[in-house]
């Protein structure tokens, strides 16, 4: 072989070396094909910056609004003022313990018998035929039109400012559970039975974790309403409460005491649902998230 035809021999294989190998900074196969890792999340604002800037637009646009003198609007300072009065004098105690109270215990029972309804609901048809036409029924009637009923029924004592609570927890949380226990996958179920599991072991096993978020949810939502109803249903002869406190002030024009009774109102429900959110997650580490 001549000298000229070894080059160009060198010179096709090199050509042909070249052609085969991915172009420089091209992923190999194995990396094209391998999937994104979850833990690896885009970069981008912090929430909590996020939330802190929204917290203080939202203090600056009040501030502004008070100074203007819109509808006699008291400023942050004023409020904050009206809320170390009542701290020093521990009215505030007082009536932030007697509204965490009403709503817990109206929480607790009203999500506990809406986790046991909806999980009978979904699992059983004629528990379903039985339970959904009140469940609906109530669903569209306002618990605070159920105050009247209480009264009468209940009387003016605890029992009817809680119970209105209890409605408006236990309406929002069961339509999750029972649609929770409804769209749990069936190849899981049949899965379990093929395997040699009775109902009970797929119940406990299948339908409840996969249930789970569902759950979380509605108790999320229970919380929400069971705050929502509670300045109304401490109108039932409360003498004390945060509800109590606003109605109260409203009667002497005291905007100051509203806003503290909003504000105050407003961070104990975020904290609660907060602790809530973190039990979701816990509880629910296996559920993919944005």
């Amino acid at each position: 072989m001549s000298s000229r035809e070894r080059n160009e021999a060198t010179m096709d294989l090199v050509t042909s070396r070249k052609d085969a190998a991915p172009p420089a900074g091209a992923p190999s196969d194995g990396a094209a094909t391998a999937p994104p890792d979850p833990r690896v999340r885009r970069r981008g604002v912090p929430r909590l910056v996020l939330n802190l800037i929204a917290v203080a637009i939202g203090l600056g646009v009040w501030a502004l609004l008070a100074a203007r003198g819109v509808h006699d609007l008291p400023g942050p300072v004023a409020v904050g003022r009206r809320a170390s009065q009542l701290l020093g004098d521990g009215t505030l105690e007082g009536d932030i313990a007697a509204s965490l109270r009403r709503v817990l215990v109206g929480f607790l029972l009203g999500t506990a018998l809406a986790v046991v309804v909806g999980f009978l609901m979904g699992w059983y048809p004629v528990a379903r035929g039985l339970f959904e036409p009140y469940i609906q029924f109530f669903r569209t009637v306002p618990p605070l039109a159920l105050i009247p009923l209480a009264v009468v029924l209940l009387g003016i004592g605890e029992t009817p400012k809680i119970f209105v609570i209890f409605m408006a927890a236990f309406l929002s949380s069961v339509v999750a559970t029972f649609q929770g226990v409804l769209d749990v996958d069936r190849t899981l179920i049949d899965a379990a039975r093929v395997l040699g599991a009775k109902d009970r072991t797929v119940f406990l096993k299948v339908v409840i974790p996969a249930s789970a978020p569902f759950i979380l949810v509605g108790m999320r939502i229970g919380l929400g309403a069971a705050w929502s109803t509670l300045v109304a249903a401490e109108l039932i002869a409360a003498q004390e409460g945060l509800g109590f406190r606003m109605q109260h002030a409203e009667t002497y024009y005291d905007l100051d005491t509203i806003f503290v009774g909003l504000i105050t109102i407003g961070v104990l429900g975020l904290v609660m649902d907060r602790l809530l959110l973190l039990a979701e997650r816990r509880l629910t580490g296996w559920q993919e998230r944005r």
